[in-house]
């Protein structure tokens, strides 16, 4: 059950957690990344966008690093362009793919996604491994896409495909119940309107084209993230109810099954998630790592003279990857079994 020691240390002029945050992902300078878009038709008859970094390598088995991004995020957040921007410096495939109804683009079905969607999860990645059948293959999940590769591991077990090598999970709610009470509090509720918003405007969009396929009443007396799950996310999807899919799509009940190598990166101080539900030694197998650095907000890390460099995460999630695979050279990341 190894426990990694990291190395991460905010700037002076980004102190708490809220700093960490905010300033990577509105004011920090972005690497230039360009994408070839390819729209995916899943087996219900929907559809999954997939955004392939530029330049593309002419090599079928160059590794390959597909990234799952947050609630609401998609190809051009900025964590997914810093991760891409870093593949493709190291010469690897990197591809985003956006889940239904993100980046930019309504998806056909009255459905959209959820955060333990593991069905969808190994669909994507056997649909990568068919394209390019002699290329490892990598994951890395942000936020609410940290929990869905962390859950697709613990779900998958042993029969996770051997060409997936290694998983990364950043800034993950793996514990939904928990995360989604502590975001409904305090300054946190600005990040949950936020993400309410845009939620609410593409279900209003599916009504005019669907209809009353949910409450309609209901749903419009939507007032944070618990009654939107309640009322659009769990029936949807098939669940009870809002707790019943919180309780059930929550990774950390299955971390003691996962098989593949899994980082499990989590900052104390990250406003999406209270220390008490962070996972523990107890809570793992020992294909799982935790680092659990003091500082780093939710998905921030910033880095440098202000306004800050968003570099350190994907170059460290890189390295992670490097340690496992055994790369000479590769950071010495364990501290602790």
């Amino acid at each position: 059950m190894p426990r990694l020691e990291c190395d991460y240390a905010a700037p002076s002029w980004a102190p708490g957690a809220h700093l960490q945050t905010i300033i990577p992902a509105r004011i920090s300078p972005r690497p230039e990344v360009k994408y070839r878009r390819e729209h995916w038709d899943t087996p219900d008859g929907d559809f999954i966008l997939f955004d392939w970094c530029l330049p593309e390598p002419k090599d079928p088995k160059t590794p390959i690093l597909i990234h799952f991004h947050g609630l609401e995020g998609a190809s051009d957040s900025h964590y997914a362009i810093a991760l891409m921007h870093e593949a493709s410096i190291r010469g690897w495939r990197g591809c985003v793919a956006c889940y239904r109804s993100c980046g930019g683009e309504l998806n056909r079905l009255p459905r959209a996604y959820f955060a333990g969607d593991t069905a969808e999860c190994a669909w994507v990645v056997q649909c990568v491994h068919a394209r390019f059948p002699e290329a490892p293959i990598y994951l890395a999940g942000m936020s609410l896409g940290g929990n869905y590769v962390a859950k697709y591991a613990g779900d998958m077990g042993e029969s996770i495909p051997s060409y997936v090598r290694a998983i990364a999970a950043v800034g993950a709610p793996l514990d939904l119940v928990a995360g989604s009470e502590i975001v409904s509090h305090g300054a946190n509720r600005l990040y949950a309107k936020m993400f309410l918003s845009t939620l609410q405007e593409k279900v209003e969009r599916k009504i005019q084209i669907f209809g009353d396929f949910i409450d309609v009443r209901a749903f419009r007396r939507v007032k944070n993230l618990y009654e939107f799950d309640e009322v659009y996310t769990a029936p949807i999807h098939g669940f009870k109810n809002g707790m019943d899919y919180w309780t059930r799509c929550s990774a950390k009940y299955v971390l003691p099954d996962v098989r593949v190598p899994l980082l499990l990166l989590n900052p104390l101080n990250d406003p999406f998630q209270p220390i008490w539900a962070l996972p523990t030694e107890s809570d793992i197998s020992d294909f799982v790592f935790l680092e659990q650095p003091a500082e780093g907000g939710h998905i921030g890390f910033p880095t440098g003279k202000w306004p800050g460099t968003i570099d350190w995460l994907p170059r460290h999630i890189l390295h992670f990857f490097d340690f496992v695979e055994g790369v000479e050279g590769s950071p010495a990341l364990i501290r602790n079994k």
